[in-house]
């Protein structure tokens, strides 16, 4: 049984591991995506866990071998996702939840085309109701800087006019029923023609 992969997109700050947390409650078998970095550990961060953390040289070894889905340098350091734990989910009939930016969205499209575990993969972007909300929650959380709140902003609007690249969007206004739409979504993934054909003996 082929399982599925959900690419999680949405600005800083709009909910998105939350929602998934609240759902999580109610999904079985599922897992998030643990993406590789070149940046240090911050305190309290479990390798493996939070992050895969490489050395500069081990990462570059990796890109040239192509095992990274998506991959990007930001702020001199790299931050990427490694395609076989994605595929060895997918194959299990697992559900790993991938939270990428837009960038890293757009590659692993172009990465999984024409691919066996291409039916797998849905799109789903999570909005703020509003951008006012959005500065709320940023600034709600007491731990930015004027200059970082203003630029998370920027990035927010850049975001959101990749809105019609995705396949679902889940407004997250209330939690409860941004979750219940996230769960809506992943029953309505698994029942999509083409993960159907993939699973079904019928199409051998």
């Amino acid at each position: 049984m082929q399982g599925l992969a959900i690419i999680l997109s949405g600005p800083s700050g709009v909910g998105k591991s939350t929602i998934v947390r609240q759902a999580g409650t109610q999904l079985a078998n599922w897992c998030f995506s643990v993406s590789c970095t070149t940046r240090a550990p911050r305190p309290g961060e479990v390798d493996g866990q939070d992050y895969h953390f490489y050395t500069k040289e081990r990462f570059e070894q990796e890109i040239a071998a192509s095992s990274f889905l998506e991959w990007a340098e930001v702020h001199g350091n790299y931050y990427g996702t490694l395609r076989l734990p994605v595929q060895e989910t997918i194959q299990s009939g697992g559900l790993m939840i991938l939270d990428i930016d837009v960038q890293g969205a757009r590659q692993i499209r172009n990465a999984i085309a024409g691919t066996a575990i291409e039916p797998s993969f849905v799109t789903v972007f999570v909005a703020p109701p509003s951008m006012t909300e959005l500065e709320r929650r940023l600034r709600g959380r007491g731990t930015e800087t004027e200059e970082s709140i203003q630029k998370r902003l920027k990035n927010a609007r850049t975001e959101l006019t990749a809105l019609d690249e995705y396949q679902f969007c889940v407004v997250n206004d209330k939690l409860e029923q941004a979750a219940s739409d996230f769960l809506a979504i992943v029953q309505a993934a698994r029942c999509r023609t083409p993960l159907q054909k993939a699973n079904l003996p019928l199409f051998d």
